[in-house]
């Protein structure tokens, strides 16, 4: 469900009653958590984090008049949803993510390539996601956008 909002805070102000707590409690884990450099936007009409034009000018290969986008929070029709395209290009992530989902007793894990979709709201892992925002700098990100570019 792509959102028309323009800005974060509209977005916000246009969600579901029920959704509202839990997607501000996740905006604000990542924008705390988040290292110097990255710039909250909206994106696809999610709330997204990206690297802007500023710090990358080459901006996004499928669009270059995109910023570089590194992660996303979006309420979906049945689940919330956080797109980390971290956990998309570096194995080393996802496992190190996988293995702390694991932690909480979060086995059954509904997850893309890049996504992690939460249906109940009771099972977000707020602080976690807030350390996987942490993880790595804009510089570490462009250099792994880059490294997996030329791989395809």
């Amino acid at each position: 469900m792509q959102s028309k909002a323009t800005t974060p805070e509209q977005y916000l102000l246009e969600l579901p009653v029920e959704r509202k707590e839990p997607m501000t409690r996740l905006r604000e884990e990542i924008v705390r958590n988040l290292p110097k450099g990255f710039s909250e936007e909206m994106s696809y009409g999610m709330l997204g984090y990206v690297v802007p034009h500023s710090i990358y000018p080459a901006g996004y290969h499928c669009n270059t008049k995109l910023p570089l986008p590194f992660m996303n929070l979006a309420s979906q029709k049945n689940f919330i949803a956080v797109y980390h395209m971290g956990l998309y290009a570096d194995e080393k992530l996802k496992k190190w993510f996988s293995g702390e989902l694991a932690k909480l007793g979060q086995t059954k894990q509904d997850t893309g390539k890049s996504s992690l979709r939460f249906k109940n709201m009771q099972n977000i892992p707020y602080d976690l996601i807030g350390k996987l925002a942490s993880k790595m700098n804009p510089g570490e990100w462009i250099s792994l956008y880059e490294k997996n570019l030329k791989k395809h």
